[in-house]
């Protein structure tokens, strides 16, 4: 192709980019507005006080123990895990609207503003531990109310703790945690893709029944249950719960980093360069607006 070819060819693609949208970039407008929402509710979330992190992640821990406790409802009076899957969406719901966070929801949003050097990985780290420890406390601070107000769903609380206290790790059960950590990610990725509260609520709502009705294994979710179980008088105790939860925990990264974090960077690759070039020599400088 001659000098001026080329260049006849790339006028005409800026003429129907022109024509697509708004943007500049070579991806659709809808996906750079939605990058641009998720690196700066990235960035806001990291440069709170841990503090504040600490405390967001509590009350999530309180937040999604109302959805255990509509699971645990629906499955002692029908024995239906899919209706109680179902019920189990209050849960979410619940952490949507009372803006609280669960410790796998931290993936998408901080990993983009840090790869986008609009934060440090030291305050991921810190959102990290201090979110999970908080939703670890706040979990079992509920399930302890839990236990001692419905004496008659201890048996059944304890039963459903078993199949996930007792599991070995093996190829299934890797599974489970990495879609785990996939699927509540990806309903993260979905409430920044609209801007409707409704829509948000049904990727809630679905994501919620996937986890809860199959079940999948989520390390803070399945958590609360164990730890309600033991308060019950399980024959199973805390180190039990650490030999299944150490390998949950990691597995629901895997699969919230690997499946869908680091697919959608690759996706907003020019997007993520651009952002870069404007970022702050310092990432945990205070931010103003973007």
């Amino acid at each position: 192709m001659s000098e001026k070819s080329h260049e006849q060819h790339k006028k005409e693609q800026q003429e129907r980019l022109a024509e697509l949208g708004d943007n500049d970039e070579p991806v659709e407008e809808e996906i750079e507005t939605t990058f641009d929402a998720t690196v700066e509710q990235g960035a806001q979330r990291l440069q709170r006080t841990f503090p504040d992190m600490l405390i967001t992640g509590f009350f999530g821990g309180l937040e999604v123990g109302l959805g255990v406790m509509a699971y645990l409802l629906v499955l002692h009076e029908t024995g239906n895990h899919l209706l109680a899957g179902l019920a189990f969406s209050i849960g979410f719901i619940a952490l949507l609207l009372a803006h609280s966070e669960l410790f796998t929801e931290n993936f998408l949003l901080p990993i983009a503003a840090v790869i986008a050097r609009e934060a440090s990985v030291k305050r991921l780290l810190m959102l990290w531990g201090g979110t999970l420890v908080a939703n670890l406390a706040g979990g079992w601070l509920f399930m302890g109310l839990l236990t001692l107000a419905f004496p008659a769903w201890h048996t059944l609380l304890i039963d459903t703790a078993r199949e996930f206290v007792e599991a070995p790790l093996s190829l299934e059960t890797a599974a489970l945690a990495i879609l785990g950590g996939s699927t509540i990610t990806l309903m993260t990725r979905m409430h920044q893709g609209t801007d409707s509260d409704v829509g948000k609520i049904i990727a809630s709502v679905g994501a919620a029944f996937l986890l809860a009705g199959i079940p999948l294994y989520h390390s803070v979710l399945d958590s609360l249950l164990i730890f309600g179980a033991i308060q019950a008088g399980a024959d199973f105790g805390y180190l039990d719960w650490l030999g299944w939860f150490w390998y949950t925990l990691l597995l629901n990264v895997v699969g919230g980093v690997l499946l869908v974090t680091a697919l959608r960077v690759l996706r907003t690759k020019s997007l993520v360069e651009k952002r870069r070039a404007q970022a702050p020599a310092d990432p945990d400088a205070p931010h103003g607006d973007h």
